[in-house]
């Protein structure tokens, strides 16, 4: 059975590291993962390459009219193929194991803040996974079929990954508790509609929609949902409560609680 992706650091930046035992040569299977003609059968998006270190590799998903242009960082045949994308990194190594390889992929993700790129990684390694499949299928000469249901998958990992969990910040009169969570590229104002019943926990003292919605609690302290949302990162909410001087004891419920009203958030988000 092939091992689940395990999330990782690499100098400071996380990544995801994902092996696979593949019944097939390393020659047979540098071709899969290099020439555009065989990446089109499972890769997420029609890829032109210039197969040689500093070469150019262009990325094109469907609806969009320009691609993205990263660039080759190793191409030694058959045993290693890395690039950029955007300012990711990912690297495949091919080892011949028996009569077949080991694959090693290294996905390094390289934009912003550390503990903000991990937020997504739920969601890329479900992602990776179904590609995966999708390949081995190819070298197997099957037929596959795309999974149907993402959210298990993001979910699972999210929790395998411990991105579900919320932290506690000290500060100078209390305490915040603090999730972020991923909601991959839902639109803003989706998700801000899923926000209605919220409003009824407290006194709403600051709202913007689709991105910010302030409101305070009965028994002091103020709940605030922030949304974010790029082209590149996709959706993200980032969601705090204060808890005042004295009153420690709101804490461990606030966590547990917020912990399974954010999974619910995200499964109502994308329609489960």
């Amino acid at each position: 059975m092939n091992a689940r992706a395990r999330l990782e650091t690499v100098g400071e930046r996380p990544a995801l590291r994902i092996e696979r035992r593949l019944a097939h040569r390393p020659e047979r299977v540098w071709r899969a993962i290099t020439e555009p003609s065989e990446l089109a059968n499972w890769f997420p998006a029609a890829v032109t390459v210039d197969l040689r270190p500093g070469g150019a590799i262009e990325f094109t998903f469907e609806g969009e009219e320009a691609p993205t242009v990263g660039e080759v960082l190793e191409a030694d045949e058959p045993r290693v193929f890395a690039f950029s994308w955007n300012e990711d990194v990912l690297r495949w190594e091919i080892v011949p194991e028996g009569e077949g390889s080991r694959l090693l992929f290294t996905h390094t993700f390289g934009r912003g803040e550390p503990a903000i790129a991990r937020i997504a990684a739920g969601r890329t390694a479900a992602g990776w996974d179904s590609c995966l499949v999708a390949l081995i299928a190819l070298l197997d000469g099957k037929d596959h079929e795309p999974p149907q249901d993402w959210v298990g998958p993001i979910e699972a990992y999210t929790e395998e990954f411990g991105l579900a969990e919320g932290e506690v910040l000290e500060t100078g009169d209390g305490k915040v508790i603090r999730f972020r969570r991923d909601l991959v590229w839902k639109p803003l104002d989706e998700v801000w509609g899923l926000l209605s019943a919220e409003k009824a926990a407290g006194t709403v003292i600051r709202e913007e929609p689709p991105r910010l919605l302030e409101f305070s609690l009965p028994r002091g302290g103020v709940v605030r949902w922030e949304f974010s949302h790029s082209e590149l990162d996709g959706t993200m909410v980032e969601l705090t409560q204060t808890v005042p001087a004295g009153q420690d004891d709101v804490v461990p419920e606030a966590l547990r609680s917020w912990r399974e009203k954010l999974k619910e958030f995200f499964a109502a988000a994308h329609g489960s």
